[in-house]
């Protein structure tokens, strides 16, 4: 019995033990099941920006060190839990959180964060620095403000973006050069303004190239057409010394850094992307003009008003023209639609220790005039990043490659044709097709299409950056760099541009010119960075050796037999050489930089260059240039911190500095001779002068940077004052001496002044909707500051003491005589004269102010941006570029309301084509009536686009899509009654773009 009890009790606690470990087993296997199957739950999908994807963000497991980077083309894979979360990162952009869930698939888009001030990487040129620790003023757009729009030069991209930068594109025709002005113009030389522009560490001259025809030859062609924009990665401005300072005399009108897209991560897999847009083009606005019977009405006032007869010699429009013809010639002649296509490719790739980008693009884009005239441009870029394996060579080599070929014609632009032909003048063409000359004044107004104009540019920029780590901290650097332009311009002048009659009599000839320039510069750097407990130290040392050959060549050629000749000067009778510059330029220097930081709250920088120019004699080449910058974050005090909870951010800055110029001609300082017509002659053109030197400017800064609300809105707000001396232009002589001028050293002194503000707030923000703003204002004031005896120099007549140098000096205005009903303006000296003497009346044509303000709106992939640009400015009123009421062709339809009695309009004359009303009209238009209020409120760019969602990107098969649509220059708001306000009447004003597009990664 007991060992039967025993049994049972042994074989029921046996029994019970058994049970106990099944369970045990039982709940392991679960446990384990749980655990590999969390383990093994993989989660993938994009980053991006809803627009673009992000390669390199740091996709980690929230509270581990588990984490990956997404690539190339932002793809991510991660193995985690279902009930983890995922926490993104990535430099300028707001760190996201996003549970898991057990889902497999998440695709994050990640919003740029305005306020990221101590992420986001500045390029400085020579180093690299972040908007928290910046010392100096330095203003940054990126590939997303310029990617999509249709411009042909990269500065248009600016426009309205920067604060104390001015970009203004005064006329519609692709691939001519705009003008920049950052913070204001510092030299009495219009050639002496030009900021220094670097393309991937290789300087360029941003002089605009040399055109012969009218429609280029104001503005010139843009140096920078043959860079793709949609290939731009980042443009920075460096505006003040402690920015400037370390480029010595090449900085002092400010610095365009230019930097073109290269891979980011570094991984295995291959991406191709893809960008295709197209669009149309068109002017923007057009002015209101008489029709034909308010002109007719008007000619015959005139004539009436005068007591004189109609003839066929001084009435065609009366006399021979058809009197109920109407043609809107705005429309003929520039009112074309001109039709835009862009497309882009990119080929990425490489491993972990190299990686390359190649692409190409093609643009082409038509006119808005007559006839066939396109501009074309295909470019092609490569780009090489290799480090070794043990991290101390690094190599980043760039080259960029650009062609243009831009078809227009030899002549005006069309505009003043436009507004002044008669709206009953004849037809222009024939039945036949030819050019209608019968019965027409003067030439037909499409007479210069028989003059074609042709220009072709090729551009090569390569760039080699080596680096190579000695020791920790200690790096030496070098930078090489090689450009070479090529431009070439042909105009032939067919005989079908006159008249018939004259045919027999005209030969065929054609003007080539040539313009080549080629640089190269070498770099070579040591930097040494330091930290030691709070305090961090970076110092650098440099050299930069720069080469530059530049060479203009005109010639002229004429009596060719047939039009297929033109152009081969040895099928001409006759050769002329219009110029044949060659020019040789060498430029050195030595540099350095210490930067001091301390815990990350005190920061000072010293920069200092001695610059070596060859356009100096040679006892005034070298000169040194220096600048002092420091910073103080008084956010980090404690008592800041405990007291003012909202300031998340406060920073003082301020810099002073000089920087220098040598923006003058070459051998100016050498006696120059040219030969006579006869043999054996030479006679002097210009005088020996070596003692004049450089230019300098004094550049003083400060400002301070405020964030609130855990950075959400930022605000900067900076006050400059730039002093410009020693100007360096030509002197006035006596003509007596046989000569004008001799380059030298003006005792003048030019300052600018001014306030800049920007804004930028992030006003709402979730995870499917998103609104940031920014918004930039430039307060500038320019003015002559001094200039000894300016009374004894011919600059009398165009500047004056304690103003603008953009100013116009003008008649002061008194109404309409009453007794004659022309203009009449007050002789102030009561000489019986009207001179420079009489011109009292000062005005600024510069801008009085100006800025932007954009907004970004995103819903999950949908994205609006778009920008606002205002400009407070004044304009000669087109009324006053038209001729006076009453003479041949056709007026605004203000004149209408011309004078006819006492108490009538006192702006605009009596109707009459006499001569008096001619001397009074353009005594008028340079008086103080004339200038007109121009400021104007522009949208300047709004885009909309759309990001296709994941479950169609699979079907597609494809890593991203995006398409949008997207339209520049679409309204202008102003008083100003010309074609437009920035450009003014007689020029082609940009044109309104309306674009659509697809951009795909595969």
């Amino acid at each position: 019995m007991y060992h039967f009890n025993h049994y049972k009790t042994m074989t029921k606690n046996h029994n019970l033990c058994r049970r106990r470990r099944i369970y045990a087993c039982c709940l392991f296997f679960l446990s384990l099941s749980l655990t590999l199957s969390a383990q093994d739950l993989l989660v993938s999908g994009q980053v991006t920006d809803g627009q673009l994807p992000i390669s390199g963000a740091n996709v980690i497991i929230k509270n581990t060190n588990m984490g990956v980077v997404s690539d190339f083309d932002g793809r991510y894979t991660i193995t985690a839990k279902p009930t983890d979360s995922l926490q993104i990162s990535y430099l300028g952009y707001t760190t996201l959180t996003i549970p898991i869930h057990n889902r497999s698939t998440i695709n994050i888009i990640m919003y740029e964060d305005a306020t990221a001030l101590g992420e986001v990487q500045i390029n400085a040129g020579y180093y690299t620095t972040t908007d928290r620790e910046k010392t100096g003023s330095i203003a940054r757009i990126t590939a997303k403000d310029i990617e999509g729009l249709p411009i042909v030069s990269p500065l248009e991209a600016l426009q309205g973006r920067m604060a104390g930068v001015e970009v203004e594109q005064s006329s519609g025709i692709a691939g001519l050069a705009p003008s920049i002005r950052i913070r204001g113009t510092n030299s009495l030389r219009n050639d002496g303004n030009y900021p220094l522009f670097i393309v991937n560490g290789v300087p360029l001259n941003s002089e605009p190239l040399n055109s012969v025809g009218q429609l280029t030859s104001l503005s010139g062609l843009d140096p920078l057409s043959t860079i793709d924009p949609n290939n731009i990665e980042s443009i920075e401005v460096l505006k003040d010394a402690d920015a400037t300072a370390i480029y010595g005399s090449r900085g002092a009108n400010g610095v365009v850094l230019i930097t073109t897209k290269k891979r980011r991560s570094m991984d295995k897999k291959t991406s191709l992307s893809i960008n295709i847009l197209s669009g149309v083009s068109e002017v923007a606005n057009k002015v209101k003009l008489l029709n034909t019977p308010q002109y007719i009405s008007m000619r015959k006032k005139a004539f009436e008003n005068d007591g004189a007869t109609p003839t066929q010699a001084t009435a065609p429009d009366l006399m021979l023209w058809d009197q109920n013809q109407y043609t809107d010639w705005q429309e003929v002649l520039f009112g074309g639609t001109a039709l835009m296509k862009n497309i882009n490719i990119g080929l990425s790739g490489g491993n972990e220790y190299t990686s390359y980008l190649i692409g190409g693009s093609y643009h082409n884009q038509g006119s808005v005039f007559p006839d066939n005239f396109n501009y074309n441009k295909l470019t092609a870029n490569f780009n090489l990043n290799h480090r070794s394996k043990d991290d101390k060579f690094l190599l980043d080599l760039s080259v960029n490659y650009g062609v243009d070929d831009n078809s227009l014609f030899f002549g005006n632009n069309f505009v003043n044709s436009a507004l002044t032909t008669p709206p009953n003048a004849p037809a222009i063409y024939k039945e036949d097709g030819s050019l209608n000359w019968d019965n027409w004044v003067g030439n037909n107004p499409l007479a210069v299409l028989e003059q074609p104009q042709d220009i072709k540019t090729d551009n090569l920029l390569a760039n080699m950056g080596l680096s190579y780590k000695i020791l920790k901290g200690l790096n030496l650097k070098a930078n090489l760099g090689y450009s070479k332009l090529n431009s070439e311009e042909q105009i032939r002048f067919f005989k079908e541009a006159n008249r018939p009659s004259r045919w027999d009599y005209i030969k065929l000839n054609a003007i080539q010119s040539q313009t080549y320039r080629q640089s190269w510069i070498a770099e070579p750097q040591i930097t040494y960075d330091m930290v030691e407990g709070k305090v961090e130290i970076n110092t650098l040392v440099g050299a930069t050796f720069q080469d530059n050959k530049n060479s203009y060549f005109a010639v002229e050629g004429s009596g060719y037999a047939d039009k297929s000749l033109m152009g081969n000067l040895g099928a001409a009778d006759d050769v002329r050489v219009l110029t044949d510059d060659n020019i040789h330029y060498r430029y050195s220097a030595l540099f350095g930089r210490f930067g001091l930081n301390i815990d990350k709250k005190y920061f000072l920088n010293i920069t200092g260059r001695r610059d070596g120019s060859s356009r100096f004699g040679p006892d005034k080449r070298f000169s040194n240039f220096w600048a002092l910058g420091g910073a103080w974050i008084f956010s980090k005090e404690k008592v800041i911190r405990e007291h003012i909870s909202f300031l998340s951010f406060g920073k003082l800055r301020g810099s002073y500095g000089t920087t220098g110029s040598d923006q003058i001609g070459d051998y100016g300082y050498l006696d120059a001779y040219e030969t006579t017509d006869g043999p054996g002659g030479l006679y002097p053109t210009q005088l020996f002068n070596p003692d004049y030197s450089w230019e300098i400017n004094k550049k003083l800064e400060t400002a301070i940077q405020l964030g609130f609300l855990k950075d959400r809105i930022n605000l900067e707000v900076s006050w400059y004052k730039n002093s410009s001396s020693n100007q360096l232009v030509g002197y006035p002589l006596p003509a007596i001496t046989g000569f004008t001028s001799v380059q030298a050293n003006l005792p003048a002194l030019v300052q600018n002044t001014g306030w800049e503000v920007q804004l930028s707030s992030i006003n709402f923000t979730n995870r499917d909707f998103s609104w940031q703003t920014t918004l930039n204002m430039t307060f500038p004031d320019n003015k002559l500051v001094a200039f000894d005896n300016i009374d004894q120099t011919s600059y009398t007549n165009r500047y004056k003491v304690g103003y603008p140098l953009n100013i116009r000096k003008l008649y002061q205005y008194d109404g309409i005589d009453p007794e004659t009903g022309f203009y009449r303006v007050v002789d102030i000296n009561e000489d019986g004269r009207y001179n420079n003497d009489d011109r009292v009346v000062i005005k600024n044509m510069g801008r009085q102010y100006y800025g932007g303000v954009s907004n970004h709106f995103q819903y999950k992939g949908l994205s609006l941006q778009f920008l606002f640009e205002y400009i407070k400015q004044n304009n000669l009123g087109y009324i006053f570029s038209a001729t006076p009421p009453g003479f041949l062709g056709n007026k605004p339809v203000e004149f209408l309301y011309a004078w006819k009695n006492p108490g009538d309009s006192e702006h605009i004359q009596k109707v009459s084509q006499s001569f008096s009303a001619l001397v009074s009209s353009s005594n008028a238009s340079n008086s103080s009536i004339s200038i007109e209020d121009a400021s104007f409120l522009r949208l300047k760019n709004i885009s909309l686009s759309y990001q296709l969602p994941q479950d169609i990107l699979e079907k597609l098969k494809l890593t991203s899509a995006k398409v949008f649509v997207s339209a520049q220059n679409l309204l202008t708001i102003t008083k100003y009654g010309g074609l437009d306000p920035q450009g003014g009447s007689r020029a082609v004003p940009p044109l309104r773009t309306i674009t659509c597009g697809i951009q795909v990664n595969l």
